[in-house]
């Protein structure tokens, strides 16, 4: 299995990908695009904020290769996860449009296109959270990425318990607001007791 993320690849490995049993990515190819291939079994998305937003708006989106090979869309945050930790927008951001959940917009701009999208339970979000180390209170400022979602969904399914799990393309750079360097020390981790492998 290949979890394929969105920063740069150094080498194409669009053959190797695309022959795996199974490819794991994440909302939108960025860096790693025209190195990774297409397939996609799984796609996690971000169904909150200014980046679905724009995904929402943009038809080129849900025509994309990725998007159309995915067999299958998680997205990766409950509406209750949004609504009780997410950041809100201001009133005057609001009156632009702007707001945090796109949960209900993305599976029906999903089911127009035959996509297939699952929402990930609450109780996850707080596994998952708490596996990263992070605190109650800072679950209001801090939030896990989609890649770490991903990651974490596939090491704790039972589908996978068994099978070689190749991580590439993760940068541990973008948002602020996510703890980059705790999802980086989590996935060293886990190299180190042999649970995943890291291709550069």
């Amino acid at each position: 299995m290949h979890i394929v993320g969105n920063g740069p690849i150094a080498a194409d490995l669009s053959a190797a990908i695309d022959a795996s049993d199974f490819v794991v990515r994440f909302n939108e190819p960025k860096c790693s695009i025209g190195m990774s291939g297409t397939r996609t079994d799984i796609l996690f998305m971000c169904n909150a904020g200014k980046p679905m937003q724009r995904r929402l708006s943009d038809p080129l989106f849900l025509q994309s290769p990725i998007l159309q090979a995915a067999e299958q869309v998680i997205l990766a945050y409950h509406p209750h996860i949004i609504a009780r930790y997410f950041p809100k927008p201001n009133p005057l951001s609001q009156i632009k449009g702007r707001r945090s959940d796109w949960t209900m917009e993305t599976v029906k701009a999903l089911g127009a296109v035959g996509k297939a999208n699952t929402i990930l339970p609450v109780q996850f979000y707080l596994n998952g959270c708490r596996e990263l180390g992070l605190p109650e209170a800072q679950m209001g400022k801090v939030f896990p990425s989609t890649g770490y979602f991903g990651i974490y969904y596939v090491l704790n399914h039972k589908q996978f318990a068994n099978w070689d799990i190749s991580v590439c393309g993760f940068s541990w750079q973008g948002w602020k607001r996510h703890a980059w360097a705790d999802e980086q020390q989590w996935v060293k981790s886990k190299v180190e007791t042999g649970r995943l492998i890291v291709i550069d």
